[in-house]
């Protein structure tokens, strides 16, 4: 539990009787490899912490095409955001990649706490505002910036991912084909 405490304490200070609150909201829970936390289609019911292992969001597309839009490494959140705000059903498969522990974190406790503990809106204020800046930027980056700096980009942002995710996640999130992918990689190891 001292991770989550220690992602909320960068940016909003908590009681001892505070922190005790919010532990008694959450849900620990451990998951293999592969499974699927939430499925496109359904509403989504909680925000996920990972406080070990890995998680990735993504969407199938009508070709059967998977678009991965997020990477959750150990002490980042994860969810799908349109599904979880409005209460209607998402376009999101979350899904463990390795082994994880994960805090759940339910939409009615989550709405519990802000009552209960105000400041926590803050900080979930301040979780959102961090994911759309993030979003828009990859937007951005996936509309100006060739592949090659799109995953230098990747790279810097999770360096511990390039030996643990397969080369086809990988591409897609950086919105190439895995043939695309295999050879610009080659290219840019022969620079």
């Amino acid at each position: 539990m001292k991770s989550i405490l220690q992602n909320i304490s960068k940016h909003i200070s908590l009681t001892i009787d505070e922190e005790q609150l919010f532990l008694s909201k959450i849900e620990v829970q451990h998951f293999k490899a592969k499974t699927i936390l939430h499925n496109a289609g359904e509403i989504c019911k909680h925000s996920y912490f990972v406080n070990s292992g890995l998680l990735r969001s993504f969407n199938i597309n009508d070709n059967i095409v998977e678009h991965v839009l997020h990477f959750a490494c150990e002490g980042w959140w994860i969810g799908d955001m349109y599904s979880l705000l409005s209460q209607k059903p998402g376009n999101l498969f979350i899904e463990v990649l390795e082994d994880s522990e994960v805090v759940l974190l339910s939409k009615e406790n989550q709405e519990q706490l802000y009552f209960e503990i105000p400041k926590l809106e803050r900080f979930f204020r301040i979780l959102t505002e961090n994911s759309l800046v993030a979003h828009q930027e990859r937007l951005m980056d996936n509309l100006s910036l060739p592949a090659e700096d799109r995953f230098e980009k990747f790279c810097k942002k999770y360096p511990t991912l390039i030996q643990k995710v397969p080369q086809k996640q990988i591409a897609s999130y950086i919105g190439v084909t895995p043939e695309f992918f295999s050879k610009m990689k080659s290219r840019m190891l022969r620079k």
